[in-house]
């Protein structure tokens, strides 16, 4: 049987065709797993998304699985465990930032009900699906994504730029920027509806 054809930049790592294959562009409404790439895409900050995904499973370990109650709890005895933990990104401003977002996502959801309403309210709660024939098409940084980077901001969130929270929409299925030739592109669901979890950052 043949390879589907993909989007290119997987490039031929398993791990990365398995993330463009089964997770990016797919609609998530879990609020921890929204946390879960706010923390992740403001890690990836200056460096590339595959040494990310190599280093989500040690995240998810010493995040508490993304329970944003609990990160808000972290100590400055964790935290500084953190820095020394080689299986993550040891830089104190993004771990700090971890801590303060899951303290400013606590107050989202209590005004908004969940972190899932307050985010995809900025795509009208429906994925923007787009028509991209290559990937310079592409771009870093969209209307939906300034606005969601200025409210975020203004909450006090931080590492929330808005080519940060154009990657964060990407991944979490707020856009579909699978190109047009990719298999993908049509197979990723359009509502939100099957998808939507009833886990809640509370």
């Amino acid at each position: 049987m043949s390879e589907p054809v993909r989007c290119p930049w997987p490039g031929s790592d398993p791990l990365y065709i398995e993330y463009h294959d089964r997770e990016w562009g797919t609609p998530v409404h879990d609020d921890w797993r929204l946390f879960e790439m706010l923390v992740l895409e403001g890690a990836q900050a200056g460096l590339s998304w595959i040494t990310i995904l190599r280093k989500r499973q040690r995240y998810r370990e010493v995040f508490d699985r993304f329970d944003a109650r609990r990160v808000a709890r972290f100590t400055p005895a964790r935290l500084a465990r953190l820095l020394a933990d080689p299986g993550i990104v040891r830089n104190r401003q993004k771990i700090d930032s971890a801590v303060n977002n899951a303290k400013r996502t606590l107050e989202v959801v209590r005004e908004f009900g969940s972190l899932d309403a307050c985010l995809w309210r900025f795509v009208g709660g429906q994925p923007i699906v787009n028509a991209w024939t290559a990937m310079a098409e592409v771009p870093p940084r969209t209307p939906e994504s300034e606005a969601m980077s200025r409210d975020l901001a203004s909450r006090g969130f931080r590492f929330v730029g808005p080519t940060i929270c154009y990657a964060f929409m990407q991944a979490t299925g707020m856009v579909n920027d699978h190109l047009v030739t990719c298999f993908r592109h049509g197979a990723a669901p359009t509502s939100c509806s099957p998808l939507r979890a009833t886990r809640r950052a509370r």
